[in-house]
């Protein structure tokens, strides 16, 4: 039986740009006596469904933290799953995003010595494909940190030109992208781990103690209903 959105959410009223923090996989596998590796397989089911989500709803941007610049001081066979498990993800599932209408484009460090040219490869190629489609855009957050996407983008700036937000705005990794108007953490820890910093400086911030394995797109729903319940000032008054 299809889910269908919560009744409290406004249709006229969605956030642009959701961005999601994937956290609470090692806790979900240890809760269940597995190893943290199954609690990153069994997020796959999240992505999808929560994307699923995001279609069923008109949500036209969704950012999701997949590996930050900092996840690489993880145990080394940790890591090397997760770089074949992303490149696994993008073969098994961007053939089906494509189908329903998503692009997906990636945002962090793809020039890293550390991150293998097979995954940069993988999501090249599925950006690529999926470059034409409109319905829903799909940013994965790969070797990404905000700290290490401010310093990218300064340094591309003209020795005498001109240093200003919209100067370090126009070379941050995906500049045309909205700011993210809600930004979700899973797992119960409430902080935001170096995500869209710049991006998020006005963004709303919603903690769950869902675990993302069990995230589904009623968690979702729940969140932009809650979001629709805030009002949003920007420095201003009412």
């Amino acid at each position: 039986m299809p889910h269908q959105p919560l009744p409290t959410i406004d249709p006229k009223k969605l956030p642009k740009h959701v961005g999601v923090i994937m956290d609470g996989n090692g806790r979900w596998a240890k809760a269940r006596g597995l190893p943290r590796t199954a609690g990153h397989e069994a997020g796959e089911d999240a992505l999808v469904d929560t994307v699923d989500g995001a279609l069923e709803i008109g949500l036209k941007y969704l950012t999701v933290y997949a590996f930050s610049t900092e996840n690489w001081r993880r145990p080394p066979d940790e890591v090397r799953f997760l770089m074949n498990y992303n490149r696994e993800l993008l073969t098994r599932r961007r053939d089906e995003f494509n189908e329903k209408g998503v692009r997906i484009r990636f945002i962090g460090r793809r020039n890293d010595r550390k991150l293998p040219r097979s995954v940069v490869r993988m999501a090249e190629e599925a950006e690529d494909l999926t470059v034409k489609n409109k319905k829903l855009n799909l940013t994965i957050a790969l070797n990404y940190g905000g700290w290490a996407e401010v310093v990218d983008a300064v340094k591309q700036l003209p020795p005498k030109g001109k240093i200003d937000e919209k100067a370090i705005r126009s070379r941050l990794y995906a500049p045309e992208l909205p700011d993210p108007d809600l930004i979700v953490r899973t797992s119960g820890e409430k902080r935001i781990s170096n995500f869209l910093l710049w991006q998020g400086a006005y963004a709303e911030l919603l903690f769950t103690d869902v675990l993302w394995p069990d995230f589904r797109r009623d968690d979702l729903f729940a969140a932009i209903a809650e979001y629709q319940r805030r009002s949003r000032r920007f420095g201003a008054v009412d």
